[in-house]
């Protein structure tokens, strides 16, 4: 059995330091790093060798990855619980790019509201989006929670640089948590005169966005008045059901439309994406889906040894359930990717925290590890103690751009490139020290014990020339789809999320009892019932 062959492998790597491996081989990096567009890969301080790798693809063969990896791309109801297709990699198809999925063509769905998309940019680029009353728009925000925040929030946060000089008019904002305390700090400092919402929600059912977008709403009518101009005039909505956002009382011409077969995590190549597009203009937001475009090709069509995301993935496999370390640290040495960690903690964790197979039955493996992480030159003063000598083992991806500031636009571009150089320095030398230990210091052997570096926490880095929206498409590509590789793996359904929903349901009864609405207790456990009474008073 191929677990038994990778185990009894993995015996034989215990004794040995990734010190070791590095000056053993001195061809290690070019043996183990590989390329793809903008994205270099380097997995040489990873904890493994050929011989790992070539057992590590022969689990895939067994798993049939090469078929799982057709069925997505030829729209099978992958997502089977729910019996519907994975298609986000759809949404970065190039327009001449015929796509047909039961009789229909997906591209030409997807570009017609590209067009949609572009026309409201414009429109808002050009300040000729008007309020009720009729001043220009000159804030956007975006009303979300999940996949329809985190996404167009990281993007936009990361592509600061990449902004349109028209979308100097307009400034953006996120609003998502269901207590309103984003939303009501905003609102002390808008105009509603001159205020637009987004509301994001794939089902429009999700009572988080619907809460902050009524609060909104009463917040526009006690200013602006209840007639029907002000919801034309100040909300826009994006979802897949038409109906309901008509009903709320968005006008057709202010919806944008998403499908079905896109999950809320992998949304914002879609319509979800609006406040990226507002960030970076139209030719910005192709760019990004062209980026994406190019690693879904890669994935579909390399070879594993080349192949970024299987590379990737199974590497994940590997660490996760051979050596058995089950934490993860994302670690962009890049202050604009500050929200990737928690990006790609929802992309993972919510994708492959399952502990069922595809067939109903439990996983006999561990899935998904704990993702974490922070920008890198904050987490050095954080929660680099742990990882350097602290009694976890923790794996690390280290992110990073190879070049910034070459242009500063008025700023003093020397300073801030010093800057950039400090940041690159930080990133290799700290992935340095985790893989070498001791045996990347001067003279170890004269220092107290505490002060040693036992090393042999494996790490990847990931080198992009730089950040821009065509190397961020990506990359984040390149994640969903190590996802897809570990779900084959583990043989879990990734694109649902039925551990979310019980708990929405239970606060369904507890805010009935919360507001007086139902006073019986029975049935609720002591712990709630005695919390509840004291919130009751």
């Amino acid at each position: 059995m191929i677990w038994r062959v990778l185990a009894d492998h993995a015996d034989t790597m215990k004794e040995q330091h990734l010190a070791q491996l590095f000056a053993s081989d001195p061809q290690r990096f070019k043996q183990l790093h590989c390329e793809c567009g903008p994205l270099l890969f380097d997995y040489s301080k990873q904890r493994l060798t050929g011989q790992t790798l070539s057992d590590l693809f022969e689990l895939a063969r067994q798993a049939k990855l090469d078929d799982w990896i057709g069925r997505l791309f030829a729209g099978d109801p992958v997502n089977c619980t729910e019996q519907r297709p994975a298609m986000h990699w759809a949404l970065r198809l190039p327009a001449e790019t015929k796509c047909m999925v039961g009789g229909q063509n997906i591209t030409a769905q997807v570009h017609e509201q590209l067009h949609r998309m572009d026309r409201i940019v414009n429109k808002l680029h050009a300040g000729q989006w008007r309020g009720v009353t009729g001043e220009v728009v000159t804030d956007v925000v975006n009303i979300g929670v999940g996949g329809s925040d985190l996404g167009p929030l990281m993007v936009s946060e990361a592509l600061c640089d990449s902004a349109m000089p028209t979308s100097s008019r307009l400034t953006v904002h996120f609003a998502s948590t269901m207590d309103g305390s984003q939303l009501s700090q905003l609102l002390r400092t808008l105009n509603p005169h001159s205020t637009l919402f987004i509301i994001s929600s794939k089902s429009f059912t999700t009572i988080d966005t619907l809460s902050n977008a009524e609060t909104a709403r009463q917040w526009l009518q006690r200013t602006l008045g209840s007639n029907s101009g002000v919801l034309h005039c100040h909300f826009l909505g994006v979802s897949s059901a038409v109906a309901k956002m008509t009903e709320w009382g968005i006008s057709e011409e202010n919806q944008l439309q998403i499908w079905e077969w896109v999950g809320g995590r992998y949304s914002l190549w879609s319509a979800i994406g609006l406040p990226i597009a507002l960030t970076v203009g139209m030719d910005g937001f192709r760019n990004m889906l062209a980026g994406a475009h190019l690693i879904d090709e890669h994935f579909r069509t390399a070879s594993w040894e080349r192949n970024l995301p299987v590379l990737m993935a199974m590497i994940g496999v590997w660490n996760t359930n051979v050596l058995g370390i089950n934490a993860q640290a994302i670690l962009p040495y890049d202050g604009r990717l500050k929200h990737l960690p928690m990006y790609l903690e929802q992309l993972e964790m919510e994708s492959n925290g399952k502990s069922v197979t595809r067939n109903g039955t439990p996983v006999e493996q561990s899935t998904c590890p704990i993702i974490w992480g922070d920008v890198g030159p904050n987490a050095q003063h954080a929660f680099y103690q742990l990882l350097h000598q602290g009694t976890e083992a923790v794996t690390c991806d280290f992110i990073m751009p190879a070049r910034r500031y070459r242009e500063a636009q008025g700023q003093p571009v020397e300073e801030l490139a010093a800057q950039h150089e400090l940041a690159l320095a930080n990133c290799l030398a700290q992935s340095r020290l985790l893989a070498l230990g001791d045996a990347a210091l001067p003279d170890p052997d004269s220092m107290p014990s505490y002060k040693r570096y036992r090393g042999n926490q494996p790490s990847s880095t990931l080198l992009l020339d730089e950040l821009t929206p065509h190397s961020l498409g990506a990359l984040i590509a390149l994640y969903e789809h190590k996802v897809f590789v570990q779900s084959v793996i583990w043989n879990i359904n990734p694109f649902d999320q039925w551990g979310v929903e019980m708990g929405k349901r239970l606060a369904v009864d507890t805010l009935a009892q919360i507001r007086g609405e139902r006073e019986d207790l029975e049935g609720v456990d002591s712990s709630t019932a005695g919390l509840l009474r004291r919130i009751l008073g």
